[in-house]
């Protein structure tokens, strides 16, 4: 039941002390900002085939931004399957699923909100390269949850100050557990290289896919920080949202009556 045990015995996979921290993470919902190549997606392909081989009846959902990204995720999964010394028999497989003999499923899914809201009451849903999946799919998953109790993970490198991935790891509070994990981190990419991309690619692109800081957006006309600057709760409004009584019978959103004062 151990997951880093699961993994070193029966998958042959020697974790990180992050991807330990990953494994053994009770968090119900878990933001990974990690650089490119540390291991994230392997080390949550272990958690899903954890909680569907040991969790009877669980459903778990890949989620990416386009059907390649959650097929890759997918074929990491379905990779440490076929590890186990005692393979569990499948009852369903294909190159989006497979559903194993004690109920549990593993779906992927292409980034759209039309694909994930037929399915309810997830155990686990794993979101790949978060910050780049549309807002309204994460939106939509959350109340999946609801009934549930099922567990989040987010992880992804920065792709700008905006998205969901974003405001969880800004102002998400102590709803979230937040890794983050830049290369320097990662025993298997060397300072050398880091120095080639680095000079190969620019400040911008190198802060954001190898030492995970979210930079300003190219294309945003305003820096986030000046927009955020200017907001202060001591400025009162200068319009006040209109205050409404309900008429006696009448619907209030269809029949609102506004306060004298604000009419």
């Amino acid at each position: 039941m151990d997951p880093v045990i699961f993994a070193r015995e029966q998958l042959d996979f020697e974790p990180d002390p992050w991807q330990v921290e990953v494994l053994l993470s009770p968090a119900n919902r878990l933001l990974l900002n990690c650089s490119r190549q540390a291991g994230k997606s392997t080390t949550t392909a272990i958690v899903a085939l954890h909680t569907a081989h040991f969790r009877p009846g669980s459903l778990v959902l890949l989620v990416s931004p386009s059907l390649r990204q959650s097929s890759e995720l997918f074929k990491k999964v379905t990779g440490f399957l076929d590890a186990l010394d005692d393979r569990p028999r499948l009852t369903e497989d294909n190159k989006l699923s497979f559903a194993l003999e004690n109920g549990s499923r593993v779906v992927s899914l292409p980034g759209t909100e039309a694909t994930i809201r037929g399915f309810s009451a997830p155990d686990l849903v794993i979101e790949d390269e978060a910050a780049r999946v549309p807002d309204a799919l994460y939106y939509s998953i959350r109340p999946m949850l609801a009934v549930s109790g099922g567990r989040l993970i987010l992880m992804s490198t920065p792709f700008g100050k905006r998205g969901h991935f974003f405001e969880a790891w800004t102002e998400g509070g102590d709803d979230w557990q937040r890794i983050k994990i830049p290369a320097p981190r990662c025993p298997r990419i060397t300072p050398e290289f880091l120095e080639q991309e680095r000079r190969a690619i620019g400040d911008w692109w190198f802060e954001q896919e190898y030492m995970c800081e979210f930079r300003q957006a190219t294309d945003s006309v305003f820096r986030y920080d000046d927009v955020m600057g200017a907001v202060s709760e001591d400025v009162p409004l200068l319009f006040a949202p209109p205050v409404t009584r309900t008429a006696a019978g009448l619907d209030d959103d269809v029949f609102p009556l506004f306060d004298e004062a604000t009419e």
